[in-house]
């Protein structure tokens, strides 16, 4: 074959492969590196219309806009710009800001109120290692809003609703300070999560009213769910909502002998034995890969997230890895009331891994997810090899949590001991090598102690945050409420927890599952509501195999009102210093308070003021 013809024949088969797109937007430069921007002149206005604009247009006139993100992402914008999307439609490209603005004049951008469609096919895709989510490490992920090397900027979308056309990450925040978004929502035209409502039950048959979002084939039936660029077979997992009561649950389901035909308006799902239809249930169903995140920020500071609807978003939730300061206010998670849909996250609604300073979750409603309502943790790295006496090898151990940063210069670690969960030492960090996704080198400011050894984990204690979550309603959770381990102060108060489905709050802490750090040092639950959340509605319990010493300490639990299902309010074990006092409790049975609270290799337990009723 001739050599130009053999060239342009591979070329054309990696253009058609599953990188089509990313080579396409390349190739017309639609997404330029910072060195290939040009900066925007001081306090210009730019506006786009992706019905009436016009890319050959100068932008800079509302009566002369641009259609597409194209010209804006030529552009670095500076201090006191402003990008106006004057009215709603349809865009096929991401918009990729890169702005620096400053506290007095910030850059800001809009959306006019309405509906916007968000298409993957020309959008600028990446790699990202997201923190519990990277079952697909070298699938890019497209992205909708990708805000990058930026500082001070303001995104304002109130009454404007984006609608996603395929897996997107909804919002992208990555290496950037003082950035603002607000009242904007989102939405999937056709969401990843497939549902439908079980009508009638026989001895070997259910009838199924899809729900009119969740688009599906049968072939020689077999059912598959079929979305916007993607298609998959129903497997095991399954969630289950009885609308009467609120609960949210999870169930295995085999449909490997179950024969699907379309009859009378639904579908029915013939069967020997029944895998566990029960009428009168909503039965939702996802493919488990965990491919993607809902928002995400990385690497950045001083973010606010305020007056934001997600109606729905397919990943692990708004992922929140290695970022400093991040205010989460008035965030509602909750399917469209029109839409008679009942799942709004794919996994976890709030998801922290690695941060530091301040967590503030304010004034929201998180509710059906997949996961849990809220998740705060580092990760413990295993250590793997001893190369000096101040070098160390560690990995990354998780399957799906491996690949980002997790370590800088300048850092400080602790060494932990896997089977006691207790610190051996500390040291810094001068120097980091990533050897591969999973490996890294650290070369330490001291020697290593001997009591420190291969197998044991370390914890980077520079990024551990504190937190305080308040004014929050969590229901409609199939796992728990809030999990959270940082060694720095946590205060939950003036929450709202119904019925969910596990733990209200969760404490764990471990070294030898999904290695997730860290201690706790400075608790507080406070005059909170849990009304029948599975039990025991609040369970400290670190993963350790031996107590050799607490592993967490200094936890009061004052002030809330528990209405519990049975007669568990709170267990914990390896803890010291914990207080239970000044609770208003209702139960199914008269019991004392130690019929309430379990405890185990506890010290210094105060339980006092506790007030018990019958429901």
């Amino acid at each position: 074959m001739n050599g130009k013809i053999y060239c342009c024949f591979l070329l054309t088969i990696l253009f058609l492969s599953g990188n089509a797109g990313v080579l396409y937007a390349q190739k017309l430069n639609l997404y330029p590196s910072t060195a290939n921007r040009k900066h925007s002149p001081p306090n210009t206005t730019y506006y786009i219309d992706p019905q009436k604009g016009n890319d050959k247009n100068t932008g800079t006139a509302i009566k002369s806009p641009w259609r597409t993100f194209e010209r804006a992402n030529q552009l670095i914008f500076s201090a006191g710009d402003k990008l106006m999307i004057v009215a709603p439609g349809a865009f096929h490209q991401s918009l990729v800001m890169m702005a620096n603005g400053n506290r007095a004049s910030p850059v800001s951008v809009s959306f006019a109120p309405g509906r916007y469609d968000f298409y993957p096919d020309s959008a600028y895709k990446t790699r990202f290692d997201i923190s519990n989510t990277n079952d697909t490490p070298l699938a890019l992920k497209a992205i909708a809003l990708y805000f990058v090397n930026s500082k001070y900027v303001k995104l304002n979308a109130r009454k404007a609703k984006i609608i996603l056309r395929g897996k997107m990450i909804e919002t992208c925040i990555n290496k950037c300070e003082n950035v603002s978004v607000n009242g904007i929502s989102f939405d999937y035209e056709r969401p990843t999560v497939s549902e439908l409502k079980v009508i009638n039950v026989g001895e070997h048959y259910a009838d199924l009213q899809v729900h009119r979002d969740s688009k599906y084939s049968i072939k020689d039936s077999v059912l598959t769910w079929e979305g916007e660029g993607w298609r998959y077979q129903p497997g095991w997992y399954w969630q289950v909502l009885d609308q009467e009561t609120g609960d949210l649950s999870r169930q295995s389901m085999d449909l490997s002998n179950v024969k699907f035909a379309e009859e009378g308006g639904m579908l029915r799902a013939s069967f020997a034995q029944n895998p566990g239809f029960k009428a009168g249930l909503i039965y939702q169903n996802r493919d488990v890969t965990r491919d993607c995140a809902g928002i995400f920020m990385q690497r950045s500071k001083n973010i606010s997230l305020k007056n934001i609807r997600i109606y729905f978003m397919h990943g692990m939730g708004v992922v929140s890895q290695f970022c400093e300061n991040i205010s989460i206010d008035s965030l509602v998670v909750k399917p469209d009331e029109k839409s008679g849909r009942t799942c709004s996250a794919w996994a976890d609604i709030l998801h922290f891994s690695g941060c530091r300073g301040m967590i503030d979750v304010n004034n929201s409603f998180l509710s059906a997810a997949n996961d849990d309502a809220i998740n705060v943790h580092g990760t413990h790295l295993k250590i793997i090899e001893k190369l000096s006496a101040n070098q160390i090898k560690v990995r990354f151990m998780h399957g799906q949590t491996y690949g980002f940063d997790a370590f800088e210069a300048g850092d400080s670690i602790d060494f932990i001991h896997p089977a006691s969960l207790l610190s051996v030492g500390n040291n810094q960090i001068t120097a980091v090598k990533k050897l591969n996704d999973k490996d890294i080198l650290l070369t330490l400011q001291k020697p290593v102690s001997s009591t420190t050894q291969v197998d044991d984990v370390v914890e980077n204690t520079s990024w551990t945050p504190r937190v305080w979550i308040h004014n929050t309603t969590i229901t409609k959770i199939p796992t728990r409420g809030i999990l959270v381990t940082t060694r720095r102060k946590v205060i939950i108060e003036n929450c709202n927890f119904q019925r969910v489905h596990s733990n209200g709050v969760l404490v764990e802490d471990d070294a030898e599952s999904w290695y997730e750090s860290g201690m706790v040092k400075d608790l507080t639950i406070r005059k909170n509501n849990f009304f029948e959340c599975g039990e025991p509605v609040i369970r400290i319990h670190p993963e350790n195999k031996v107590c050799e010493g607490a592993v967490h300490q200094h936890i009061s639990i004052i002030k809330n009102k528990f209405t519990l299902m049975d007669t568990s309010a709170m267990s914990a074990q390896c803890v010291s210093n914990i207080s239970f006092s000044n609770n208003e409790i209702k139960t199914r049975a008269v019991v004392n308070i130690n019929g309430l609270i379990e405890v185990k290799d506890c010290q210094n337990v105060i339980l006092s003021g506790n007030k018990i009723s019958l429901k």
